[in-house]
C-alpha cells in the first residue's frame, strides 16, 4: 500500500512523458499523465511528424522537374494545399489515438487538462488534487518570438501546419533547423520564399561546412537568402500584406512572416517556482544526471531541461528515469554521439563532433572531405551537390564526427552513428567495402585528408 494516489504523475504527454508513463506502469507503478493540448506533444502534432510529411510533399516539385531528364513527362502538375493539410490532420489524429491506446493499455490514467504543482507531492488538474510519490515535468518547449513592433502579425511553426491558405509570398526569419526546413517546404510548395537571418552563418550549432554548403544550395533552388538581416519592425498594410523593415534600411513586402527564432522551455505557470524548483534564466528546469530537480520528488526531462531538442533523446531519458525510480538501477543518457538530421533541402545528417568542437578538444585533428554531384543529377541537370565529411583524431585514428549534406543524409548517418558509438577508427572505415554505385560509399573511400 502507498500513502500516495499515484507513484508517478507526469505533466506533459509528449514523447518523453508518454514513454516514461508507459514504462513505469509496465514496471508496476501506479501512473497518471496530464496533457492540456494533444497527446504526443510537439513531435507528433506540430513538429517532427507533420514537418516530415510536408518535406515529402515539397520535394515532389523537384522530383517532377528531375523526371524529365529520365524520359518522363509529368505534364501539367497541380498542387492542392488543403488536401495536403487535411490528409496530414487525419494521420495526426490516427497517431493521437495510438498514443491514447498505448497509455490506456498499460493502465495509465489520462487527464486532459492543464496540470500544475500544488506542492512537491501534489498535482492539481481539472479541479481535483492528487498526491504523487514522484512528479515528472515533461512539458517540452514553445516557439520564441522576440519583442519588436508588429510581432503580433507573425506566425510560428505551430500555426504553419494549420494555415487556411498557402501564401503567395513568405519570409522566414531565423537561421536554425526549423527556419531552413520551413524555407525549403514553402519554396517547394510554390511559395516565393525569403530566408532572413541576422547572423552570418546558417545552422551555427552544426559543423560550419554544413551551414556554408546549405547557404550555397538554397538560392539555387529559388530561395532568396538574406544574411545579416535584422528585423526592425513589421507593419500590416491596407491590402492585408505585411511590410518588413530591416535595420539596414531594406524593406520587403510579403504575405506571411514565419518566425523560427528558437524555442524556450515551457515551464512557467505550472507551480515549479512556488515549489522551489530551480530554473535557468531561459526557464529550463535544472536537473542532475538522473533528471532530478532541486526538489527531490520532482523530476524533468526532454526539451523542458534544455539541451538537444530531440525526440529520441527524450524517449531515452524517459526510459532512464524509469530505471532509476522503479527498477533500482540509476541511469542517465550520455550526450555524446547523438545523431540528428535537418530536413532542409538538401537534407543534412550529422553525428559526433563538428570540426570546430574537435579542434577545441583534441590537439591534432584530420579532416576528410568530399563534394560531388550525385549520379541522379547527371541526367536531371539538377545542380545540387553533396557534401560528406569525416573528423578524425590524428593521435588515436578514432572517427570523432561524420557529417553530410545531400539526399537521404539522415538515413545514411543513422547507420554510421552505430559505428561511432562502437568507437570505429578511420582504418575501420577504410577497410569497409562500399556499395556501388551509391553516395554513401564515399564515406569509406576518402583517403587523403584535406586539413
Amino acid at each position: 500500500m502507498t500513502e500516495f494516489d499515484f507513484d508517478l504523475f507526469v505533466i506533459g504527454a509528449g514523447s518523453g512523458g508518454v514513454r516514461c508513463a508507459r514504462m513505469a506502469a509496465a514496471a508496476g507503478a501506479k501512473v497518471a499523465i496530464a496533457e492540456e493540448r494533444y497527446l504526443g506533444g510537439t513531435c507528433v502534432n506540430v513538429g517532427c511528424v507533420p514537418k516530415k510529411l510536408f518535406v515529402y510533399a515539397a520535394h515532389y516539385h523537384e522530383d517532377f522537374s528531375d523526371a524529365a531528364g529520365f524520359g518522363w513527362d509529368p505534364g501539367d502538375v497541380q498542387f492542392q494545399w488543403s488536401r495536403l493539410r487535411d490528409n496530414k490532420d487525419r494521420e495526426i489524429s490516427r497517431l493521437n489515438g495510438v498514443y491514447r491506446n498505448l497509455l490506456e493499455g498499460r493502465g495509465v490514467r489520462i487527464f486532459e487538462g492543464r496540470a500544475r504543482l500544488a506542492d512537491p507531492h501534489s498535482v492539481e488538474v481539472l479541479g481535483q488534487r492528487f498526491s504523487a510519490r514522484h512528479v515528472l515535468v515533461a512539458t517540452g518547449a514553445w516557439p520564441y518570438v522576440p519583442d519588436f513592433p508588429g510581432r503580433e502579425h507573425v506566425v510560428t511553426s505551430n500555426e504553419m501546419f494549420h494555415l487556411e491558405h498557402l501564401p503567395r509570398r513568405a519570409v522566414v526569419v531565423g537561421g536554425g533547423y526549423i527556419a531552413v526546413e520551413f524555407a525549403g517546404i514553402l519554396n517547394g510548395l510554390g511559395v516565393q520564399t525569403t530566408l532572413a537571418y541576422r547572423g552570418t552563418q546558417l545552422l551555427r550549432a552544426f559543423d560550419a561546412d554544413l551551414g556554408a554548403a546549405l547557404a550555397t544550395e538554397m538560392p539555387q533552388k529559388g530561395i532568396a537568402l538574406r544574411l545579416q538581416a535584422d528585423v526592425e519592425r513589421l507593419d500590416k498594410q491596407a491590402d492585408g500584406s505585411l511590410l518588413l523593415r530591416f535595420s539596414d534600411g531594406h524593406e520587403e513586402s510579403t504575405d506571411l512572416v514565419l518566425y523560427a527564432t528558437g524555442r524556450r522551455p515551457y515551464s512557467h505557470g505550472i507551480g515549479l517556482e512556488e515549489c522551489g524548483v530551480a530554473l535557468q534564466a531561459d526557464g529550463a528546469v535544472v536537473v542532475d544526471a538522473f533528471y532530478r530537480s532541486s526538489v527531490p520528488s520532482i523530476h524533468a526531462l526532454g526539451d523542458v531541461i534544455g539541451g538537444p531538442e530531440l525526440t529520441p533523446l527524450a524517449l531515452a531519458q524517459g526510459m532512464a528515469l524509469v530505471s532509476t525510480l522503479f527498477k533500482g538501477e540509476p541511469r542517465s543518457v550520455p550526450l555524446e554521439n547523438i545523431p540528428t538530421a535537418v530536413f532542409s533541402q538538401p537534407s543534412i545528417g550529422t553525428v559526433g563532433l563538428s570540426e570546430e568542437e574537435a579542434r577545441a578538444k583534441h590537439p591534432r585533428v584530420l579532416i576528410y572531405k568530399s563534394g560531388f554531384r550525385a549520379m541522379k543529377n547527371t541526367l536531371s541537370g539538377n545542380p545540387e551537390r553533396t557534401l560528406m565529411k569525416l573528423v578524425v583524431d590524428a593521435d588515436t585514428d578514432r572517427v570523432l564526427g561524420v557529417h553530410m549534406l545531400g539526399p537521404d543524409a539522415g538515413e545514411i548517418i543513422q547507420g554510421l552513428a552505430v559505428a561511432l558509438q562502437a568507437g570505429a577508427t578511420k582504418s575501420v572505415f577504410d577497410a569497409t567495402l562500399g556499395i556501388h554505385p551509391t553516395a554513401a560509399e564515399e564515406f569509406v573511400t576518402m583517403r587523403e585528408p584535406v586539413g
